[in-house]
């Protein structure tokens, strides 16, 4: 794990889970023993390695710092959609009240390796990002959702809007968040729809009427609804559109489930 001195060029990767302090003692510890073995898992399905990284756990909870390094594409798109793949076969083998639904924000700026934890102010805004009422009211509107995700307006921008993802502009939905001191751009995401969480566009957004004139990057109001994104395409190349996998390990009661079988091709 490569350390550096002083302030440094980071992003951060915050995820917490949702509902955790309404779980009972053993729910709670399943989780912290699961919750690092699938972001593990996302990430060397990624392509990067978590062991690189510095890492602050806090129970349901984890803050992850890496510096810079280019990679910060691959980081929002393939780790991401690893993840849900990851959280939708966990939450697969589970009733309903066990399932782990995240919170998950990325944001980048200067960060030290303190004593005590990591410094900067882009700590704290990554922080006040995954505290944001827009990432809570979406898991409340998507019920199916296994996962959420943040950006701050940086990350956004050179990653996203600067077309070095699979991901496109129209995916997301451009919010303000408010938490506490802290007031800023970010921009969500729905994995398991696709399309932008329209309860929690920024306030103000209808008031615009369907025809005027969009925010630039913003996404169109009356647009065509995207393709869901988060499918078995997992890799910068393949973002499967039309093929949805689902991987099921152990006996399985399916008494009234109708199941469909068809080839890639149609």
């Amino acid at each position: 794990m490569a350390a550096w001195p002083d302030f440094h060029p980071c992003t951060c990767i915050a995820v917490d889970a949702q509902s955790y302090g309404g779980k009972n003692d053993r729910r709670q510890s399943e989780i912290q023993h699961d919750l690092p073995r699938l972001l593990d898992r996302a990430a060397r399905g990624a392509g990067l390695d978590r062991a690189q990284w510095h890492i602050q756990r806090k129970g349901d909870e984890q803050l992850a710092v890496r510096p810079v390094d280019g990679k910060e594409p691959r980081l929002v798109d393939d780790y991401v959609r690893h993840l849900v793949a990851e959280l939708r076969e966990y939450n697969a083998q589970r009733v309903p009240e066990a399932r782990m639904r995240l919170r998950a924000v990325v944001h980048q700026g200067l960060v030290q390796l303190a004593d005590n934890g990591f410094a900067g102010t882009a700590v704290v805004a990554t922080a006040r990002l995954l505290n944001a009422r827009p990432l809570y009211d979406a898991l409340a509107a998507h019920p199916d959702a296994d996962l959420v995700l943040l950006l701050s307006d940086d990350v956004f921008r050179s990653t996203v809007a600067g077309g070095h993802t699979t991901l496109t502009t129209e995916d997301f939905t451009r919010v303000t968040v408010q938490v506490k001191e802290y007031e800023a751009t970010a921009w969500l995401w729905v994995p398991a729809l696709g399309a932008p969480a329209a309860a929690s566009r920024e306030p103000g957004a209808a008031q615009r009427g369907k025809h005027a004139a969009p925010v630039p990057g913003e996404p169109a109001a009356d647009r065509p609804e995207p393709a869901a994104a988060g499918g078995a395409g997992i890799s910068n190349d393949y973002r499967g559109d039309n093929i949805n996998v689902t991987n099921i390990a152990g006996p399985v009661d399916a008494r009234g489930a109708v199941f469909g079988f068809g080839s890639a091709g149609g």
